[in-house]
């Protein structure tokens, strides 16, 4: 995750500068250049290894070569695997190649890695954007630096034209492989290639200056929603009333930014929300990875629901925190003036709701169905499935989100248990490692 905006401080033992090494002519320059510009700085050369070309033994032996010549370090990384179901090569290949780049850098004890990335990269990279329907982030193309995981990605030639990578290389006399998947048809990026640049060589500046007014574009989008947020949510709830007050450019705005803390969205998705959700109006709505919800003018997210999870029997005799990673939450027991027996907590059935149970609030009232229960508690439709505690004769003892039956409560002399559930969010980082279930 980027996490650009949060103060860095040197580290003395994070003495290297890391290169990207593809071996090609831009990355070879590059290579050069760091070499060249570093004082009492390890420079140390990465090779992504991908296994796609015959000749990816021979380049990986030519970049130790060459990174030996220039005075720098070398490292390489072999991918394994290969794509996914759906997942195209460049996206396979992509996800790999940064992943290996961020744990080089860091077991070579630099902080700071250089890409060779130029200004014609930059523009291929906001038509490409562009052509797939990009809002301003995706239209922002790459940033100049940005910090992921302790780690500075850096592309100090970004708003250099390659024609000038190439003089330099060239004036240096400098050796570099040519990747034939470079004249693949079938990427994108060739095609692009191909039919733009003979045709509008002039282009590059004006794509790459889009690219600079859309990266501030989507930095003032990211204050405002900020701004908006503030007062329109929390972690948990999005204010919809409050939302549709806003201007459509800016409630879609906010909108985006909520959810992007919980699911990759896509714009289509965006838009349903904004048109389908009436005042009052109890909605769902899936998405990758969860569900959102639209209930009392909120808006939820909710991660996929945990399949029926089985008939258990637990112990919960003794107070800690019993996780339950099936039913995504934890029974927290606790010592309490008010509660159960401890007994009668040893030998619990844990289970789903059947639909015909009865839950008694607090001693003075009345029993009610469990439908009726949960909706006087205000207890959300998507967290009424469970999980509920019985003991061996039957009778309900708890549930999640209500709490305990109030007829299940201990006589005032007996020592006395609590039962509370607790969602996954809820779950405090030292919990987890109490009680467990037996």
């Amino acid at each position: 995750m980027a996490d650009s905006a949060t103060p860095r401080t040197v580290d003395p033992t994070r003495d290297a500068v890391a290169v990207a090494f593809s071996g090609g002519m831009d990355s070879t320059a590059l290579l050069h250049a760091a070499t060249r510009a570093a004082t009492g700085q390890r420079v140390v050369a990465l090779h992504v290894h991908h296994g796609l070309q015959a000749q990816a033994d021979d380049w990986a032996t030519h970049c130790e070569s060459m990174a030996r010549d220039l005075g720098a370090g070398f490292v390489c990384t072999c991918l394994g695997g290969k794509p996914g179901a759906g997942e195209s090569i460049e996206a396979w290949a992509r996800g790999g190649r940064h992943r290996a780049l961020h744990d080089m850098a860091m077991e070579a004890g630099a902080d700071l890695l250089l890409l060779a990335h130029h200004r014609r990269d930059q523009a291929e990279t906001f038509l490409l954007q562009a052509l797939r329907g990009a809002g301003s982030a995706g239209l922002s193309g790459m940033p100049r630096t940005q910090w992921r995981a302790g780690l500075c990605w850096a592309r100090p030639w970004l708003d250099h034209p390659r024609e000038a990578i190439h003089a330099y290389a060239v004036q240096h006399g400098l050796q570099w492989i040519e990747d034939p998947s470079n004249d693949d048809m079938r990427f994108a990026r060739n095609r692009l290639r191909q039919a733009l640049w003979p045709a509008f060589a002039s282009a590059e500046a004006g794509l790459a200056q889009a690219a600079r007014w859309a990266q501030q574009a989507d930095a003032l989008s990211i204050e405002v929603a900020a701004q908006d947020l503030a007062w329109l949510a929390t972690a948990e709830r999005l204010d919809l009333a409050a939302l549709a007050g806003l201007s459509p450019a800016r409630a879609s705005n906010a909108l985006r930014a909520w959810l992007s803390a919980h699911t990759a969205a896509p714009a289509s998705l965006v838009q349903r929300l904004l048109t389908e959700w009436r005042p009052g109006a109890t909605l769902s709505w899936p998405a990758p990875h969860g569900e959102l919800h639209a209930w009392r003018d909120g808006l939820f997210w909710a991660p996929l629901p945990p399949e029926p999870a089985a008939r258990s029997e637990v112990d919960f005799s003794r107070p800690g925190c019993y996780p339950q990673a099936a039913w995504r939450g934890a029974w927290l027991v606790e010592p309490a003036q008010q509660g159960i027996a401890p007994q009668r907590l040893a030998r619990l059935i844990q289970q789903g709701r059947s639909g015909a149970e009865q839950f008694q609030r607090a001693p003075a009232s009345v029993p009610r169905s469990l439908k009726k229960a949960c909706q006087e508690a205000g207890l959300p439709p998507w967290r009424r499935g469970g999980p509920l505690l019985l003991d061996a004769q039957q009778r309900l003892l708890a549930v999640a989100g209500l709490g305990m039956d109030a007829r299940a409560f201990a006589n005032q002399d007996e020592p006395k248990l609590a039962l509370r559930w607790l969602e996954d969010a809820a779950l405090p980082q030292s919990e987890g490692e109490g009680g467990a279930a037996a």
